[in-house]
């Protein structure tokens, strides 16, 4: 179902880099399905490099996805003529890392289709800090995880506020099922971790116990 939304957000006849490839499950569905011109998929590490390899090879499809063993964004290469950019399955604070290092290989009009694995706060500050409006959030909830989708695309400057951040702009206005079960979850957890802070032995920092607190704090204003 993650990669079914995710696939949704790609535009159709899009030029799309499927970044941390894995298998290559993403672009050989979106190319069977005649929904994308052409793809690159990268992959840092060997296998999953020759996995993909293998995926697009079984499909006959060679003629239409490269397959490339390179770091984030190096996969992408000028003459490619990229319109979409997905980075899947990972961290947000990798995701923001991929994109920062590699952004001299973005021209600025591709679609970002970006799914966190966590750390969505710092990968939105990074889109906001570098022109790009999010344009689609969806939280789904799949076998005992939520998993958050991110769409951006680069439009000029804007301007997010702390809690927009946190939660999400669109999130915010939506306030899906799925996104109440989430925070629900999440504000469990960090009560938790405040009434570790008020056990633990060793003094924990002042800066993390504000930070824990004001969360709880804004997740139970939500929720409220």
């Amino acid at each position: 179902m993650r990669l079914e939304r995710v696939a949704a957000q790609v535009p159709p006849g899009a030029r799309l880099a499927d970044i941390g490839s894995d298998h290559g499950y993403l672009p050989v569905a979106l190319l069977r399905r005649g929904a994308i011109a052409v793809a690159v998929a990268g992959e840092v590490a060997a296998t999953p490099f020759q996995a993909a390899l293998r995926t697009v090879r079984e499909n006959g499809l060679e003629p239409w996805i490269t397959v490339r063993l390179a770091n984030g964004l190096g996969a992408i290469e000028p003459g490619d003529g990229i319109t979409a950019v997905s980075l899947c399955g990972m961290g947000g604070e990798t995701i923001r890392d991929i994109l920062d290092s590699g952004k001299a290989r973005l021209n600025g009009r591709e679609r970002l289709i970006l799914q966190p694995n966590g750390g969505e706060q710092p990968l939105r500050q990074w889109l906001m800090d570098h022109g790009y409006r999010i344009l689609f959030e969806e939280v789904l909830h799949e076998n005992r995880f939520h998993y958050e989708i991110i769409v951006a695309e680069r439009l000029g400057p804007v301007t997010y506020t702390a809690h927009e951040l946190y939660f999400g702009p669109l999130q915010l206005q939506a306030r899906s099922p799925a996104f109440i079960s989430k925070w629900q979850r999440v504000l469990h957890l960090r009560q938790q971790t405040l009434a570790q802070f008020a056990r633990s032995r060793q003094g924990v920092p002042e800066h993390k116990r504000h930070d824990v607190a004001q969360q709880v704090r804004w997740i139970s204003e939500l929720l409220a």
